[in-house]
């Protein structure tokens, strides 16, 4: 094949990839490989589009090739380690940062990006040690002096975590990250020291950084059009939808798949500690916000008007690989709960696929839920771009909340609601109240559930909060903020009102 030929190849394949056409991708990779087997870059683009297929196989088989063809490109290592991070194969990843690191001793990126996944991991001490190399290569680089105090703030040492944040901050640091992360580091840790006026101005600070750097506005358009979809959607439907889509896809036409149970909610109810508690027993294999229903379920259902039961079917199976696809060990039996707040919203389509599903709604105070998403620093995209202003906080909630007060009244699917607040007074109480929903019985296990949780790594912001017992810190601290959540409240008083909170 001619040069010119290959390039045209590799960009039509590129295209397709960018598109998230996989299968067509994978077909031109194939052949651009051929003509290029020496390039890591393109190698490492054909296991992207592996991966975007679920073929992990071909993918691992495609990054292996990239490694071999560049073994000392510290940049394409660290890339090959982000995927697998990506696909939470934590071991792999590991070993990719830390070959990284070794292809070029005078690099930060490597080794920040191995603290971020010791740190996640619980390993600190490894993590510390990643920060020290950073900073034995550059004393003040940005990234490594904001990680090591956020190593502080984890392990409690909050005066240190502060001093640290007040010098890199005065320090006027260039990375983007870092200037607005570090703000809200030091947030955290005011509010954990009680001075919420000091942490509302550096939210403040943090918020209008990422504003100067990002499109809000183009993706708070998008997110609006968005909901209003997903509301209509689950507004057009009868209460007895169920019955009429049973005959469609009857009992006799499904194909098994293990126990599923889904725990939604809005973000920051609660449902990370619930997840802990729940997974803890022996019988439950619980997935910390899977990327399977996303990433896979929803884009392949919308791929085709076709809901015949067949390809039901075939998307059970694709969801279900995906989410098993994280479990060191099969199930065996284990019933599977996936905590994934956001896709509460698409509750509509989850039960399309899975009628057999159980749900399980986790609830809080929604003017504690919107004070603490308003605290989190998270990446931004079109759903949580709504977290940089309380107007728009009031507004997600609705959305996601409305839809669900609406699927509730549904005929003939099993849910629960259950309360953070209900938690935290008692644990046994409330956390056998939802076992039992489950059809399980309560174990022992699950009154340490944080003794489990210090050996897992996870993926939601607030993953540092279920390391350890219960706490009852978190109930009512909208009111240390009262003034700040005034605007909203009206807003927010309708839920309360139907969710048992007083006004």
């Amino acid at each position: 094949m001619k040069p010119i030929e290959v390039k045209k190849l590799l960009q039509q394949a590129r295209a397709l990839l960018h598109s998230r056409q996989f299968a067509a991708a994978i077909a031109l990779y194939q052949r651009v490989v051929q003509a290029v087997p020496g390039d890591g870059a393109v190698w490492f683009e054909y296991g992207s589009a592996a991966s975007g297929a679920q073929d992990l196989a071909l993918a691992e088989q495609a990054w292996g090739k990239a490694l071999e063809a560049a073994p000392k490109n510290a940049e394409l290592i660290g890339m090959i380690g982000h995927r697998y991070q990506g696909l939470r194969r934590t071991e792999k990843a590991r070993e990719c940062y830390a070959r990284a690191a070794a292809a070029d001793p005078g690099a930060i990126n490597p080794r920040i990006s191995l603290a971020v996944l010791m740190e996640q991991c619980h390993r600190l001490d490894d993590a510390r040690a990643a920060v020290a190399e950073c900073l034995r290569i550059d004393s003040r680089d940005d990234q490594a002096r904001y990680f090591g105090a956020v190593l502080d703030r984890r392990e409690g040492r909050l005066e240190e975590a502060e001093t640290r944040l007040r010098d890199l901050i005065l320090s006027e640091p260039r990375h983007p990250y870092v200037r607005y992360a570090s703000r809200y580091e030091l947030a955290q840790v005011l509010d954990r020291t009680d001075r919420c006026e000091e942490a509302m101005k550096m939210l403040a600070e943090a918020k209008a950084l990422v504003r100067a750097i990002t499109d809000a506005g183009a993706l708070i358009r998008g997110y609006d059009q968005g909901a209003e979809r997903a509301r209509r959607f689950a507004e057009r439907f009868p209460k007895d939808i169920l019955r009429t889509w049973a005959t469609y896809f009857p009992v006799a036409k499904r194909e098994p798949v293990p126990p599923l149970a889904f725990l939604g909610g809005h973000p920051r109810s609660g449902t990370t500690l619930l997840e802990q508690i729940l997974g803890a027993h022996p019988g439950v294999a619980a997935f910390d916000e899977s990327p399977a229903f996303l990433d896979v379920l929803q884009p392949a259902f919308h791929a085709s008007s076709d809901l015949s039961s067949q390809r039901i079917n075939t998307l059970r199976r694709l969801y279900t690989r995906t989410l098993l696809r994280e479990l060191e060990v099969p199930p065996a039996g284990r019933l599977l709960l996936d905590k994934n707040p956001s896709p509460t919203a698409r509750m509509p389509l989850w039960l399309r696929v899975f009628p057999e599903l159980r749900v399980l709604i986790a609830l809080r105070d929604p003017r504690d839920v919107v004070l603490s998403c308003y605290f989190q620093n998270i990446p931004l995209n079109a759903v949580n771009v709504n977290f940089l202003a309380f107007d728009r906080l009031a507004k997600h909630y609705a959305d996601l909340m409305d839809i669900w007060l609406t699927v509730r009244e549904w005929e003939g699917f099993a849910w629960i609601e259950t309360r953070y607040e209900d938690t935290v007074a008692d644990l046994q109480k409330e956390g056998r109240r939802v076992t039992e929903f489950l059809g399980l019985t309560w174990h022992d296990d699950q009154n340490v559930f944080f003794e489990k949780s210090r050996e897992k790594q996870f993926y939601s912001p607030t993953y540092q909060d279920v390391t350890r017992p219960i706490y009852t810190r978190s109930v009512a601290r909208w009111q240390m903020y009262e003034r700040h959540l005034a605007p909203i409240l009206p807003a927010l008083e309708p839920y309360c009102r139907r969710f048992g909170y007083a006004v």
